[in-house]
C-alpha cells in the first residue's frame, strides 16, 4: 500500500506556469487558456472544475501536447514534468512520455476506443511499443489490468470488441489502457460523464484503488462537484480560461471566496431543501473568448461587481492554507466598503459533507 501523505509531501511532478493556448479559426483567435498556473505533486489528486468551455480539457491536452497542430498554439508559458520542459519538446520525445509517464482517459469511450479491433489489441499496443516486451508478456499484463479494474473473465474479454461491453465497462477499459504503462500522471477528462450514479461511485473507487496501489498522481477534470468532494485533494476552479480560485478541497467547499465558486456550490440541489424552492443558478453567460474582457471575466455576471472589476484583471490573493483567489473583493480597500457576502454557500457545503 502506497503512503499517500508521504508521497504528497515529496516532489512536484508537474508544474504549469502562465500557460496561454489559442485556436486560430475563421472568425479569429479564440483565447481558450489565458494564464493558467498549477502544480501536481506525487500521489495527490487535483480537480479542475468549471463550466463547459472554460478551458479545462484544453489545459489537459496541452500537458499531453495533443492539441490540433494546424489550429492550436501554446503562445506562452511553461509545462515542466519532472523538471523537463514539454512545450518545446520534439514530437518523437513526447511520444516516449505519452502512456509511459503521462496518460489520459478521454471523455467518451465510444469515440476514444477503436471498434474495429479487439480490446486486447488496444491494451497491448501501447506497452509493446513503449516497453519493447513480447506479445506473451503484454497479454499477461493486459489480463492483470482487466482484473485490476474489475472486469471478469479477462482471457475471454481480451478477444471481444467495443460493442460487447456496457458503458461502465468501457470506461474501465479506458482506465486500464491508460494505467497499463504505469504512468506517473493520469489525466481523467470527465470520466464519469453519462454514467449513472452507481457506476460513477464504482469508477471513483477504482481511481482511489489505483492511486493507493501505484502512487499515481491524478488530474480530474469535471464539472460535477460531487465527484470533486469524493476524490480530490486540491481544487482549481476555472472560468473563461483562467484559474479564479484554488485550494484544498476542504477550503473550497467550506470557505469559498470567489463569487463564481460560491455560485457553483449554491447551484447544487440539496436533499434538505424545500421542494417548492427553485434551484439557484448563475445568471448570464460566459464571455466571448474571441475578445475577452479587459477586467475580471466574471464581472458581468457578478452581483458584487465594482467599477474596477470591469477595467482591470485582479491579481491572485493568497489566503491561509494555500488558498488563492483572483478577485477584487479580496483587496483590503474593497473589504472596507463592502459588507460580508452571504453565507448560504456554507450551508450548501455542510449538506454535501453529510
Amino acid at each position: 500500500m502506497i503512503d499517500k501523505h508521504r508521497l504528497r509531501a515529496s516532489e512536484v511532478l508537474l508544474d504549469v506556469n502562465d500557460l496561454h493556448v489559442s485556436f486560430a479559426t475563421y472568425g479569429g483567435e479564440i483565447q481558450a487558456v489565458r494564464g493558467v498556473n498549477f502544480t501536481l505533486r506525487r500521489g495527490e489528486t487535483l480537480a479542475i472544475v468549471g463550466e463547459s468551455g472554460c478551458g479545462k480539457s484544453v489545459t489537459a491536452r496541452s500537458v499531453m501536447r495533443l492539441l490540433p497542430p494546424r489550429s492550436a498554439k501554446i503562445k506562452q508559458g511553461s509545462i515542466r514534468f519532472k523538471e523537463q520542459e514539454l512545450t518545446g519538446l520534439p514530437e518523437k520525445e513526447m511520444r516516449k512520455l505519452r502512456g509511459s509517464e503521462i496518460a489520459i482517459i478521454f471523455q467518451d469511450a465510444m469515440t476514444a476506443l477503436n471498434p474495429t479491433i479487439t480490446i486486447g489489441e488496444q491494451l497491448m499496443e501501447g506497452i509493446i511499443t513503449q516497453q519493447k516486451i513480447t506479445r506473451a508478456e503484454a497479454r499477461k499484463r493486459a489480463i492483470e489490468m482487466l482484473q485490476l479494474v474489475g472486469i471478469r473473465d479477462p482471457e475471454i474479454r481480451l478477444k471481444q470488441h467495443l460493442h460487447q461491453f456496457s458503458g461502465g465497462m468501457r470506461q474501465r477499459i479506458m482506465i486500464a489502457i491508460a494505467a497499463i504503462g504505469n504512468p506517473s500522471v493520469l489525466i481523467a477528462d470527465e470520466p464519469t460523464t453519462a454514467l449513472d450514479v452507481t457506476i460513477q461511485a464504482q469508477i471513483l473507487d477504482l481511481f482511489k484503488m489505483l492511486q493507493q496501489k501505484t502512487g499515481v498522481s491524478i488530474i480530474m477534470i469535471t464539472h460535477d462537484l460531487g465527484v470533486v468532494a469524493n476524490i480530490a485533494d486540491r481544487v482549481n476552479v476555472m472560468y473563461a480560461g483562467k484559474v479564479v480560485e484554488s485550494g484544498t478541497v476542504h477550503e473550497i467547499f467550506r470557505n469559498p471566496q470567489h463569487p463564481y465558486t460560491k455560485g457553483l456550490l449554491a447551484s447544487i440541489p440539496r436533499l434538505d431543501q424545500d421542494r417548492s424552492t427553485p434551484l439557484q443558478s448563475i445568471p448570464g453567460t460566459p464571455p466571448d473568448l474571441f475578445a475577452p474582457p479587459k477586467g475580471c471575466a466574471f464581472a458581468a455576471r457578478c452581483a458584487h461587481a465594482m467599477e474596477v472589476c470591469g477595467a482591470f484583471q485582479p491579481e491572485a490573493a493568497s489566503l491561509p492554507g494555500g488558498h488563492e483567489v483572483a478577485c477584487w473583493l479580496q483587496d483590503k480597500r474593497a473589504k472596507q466598503v463592502i459588507p460580508p457576502l452571504r453565507k448560504t454557500v456554507s450551508e450548501t457545503a455542510a449538506s454535501i459533507d453529510k
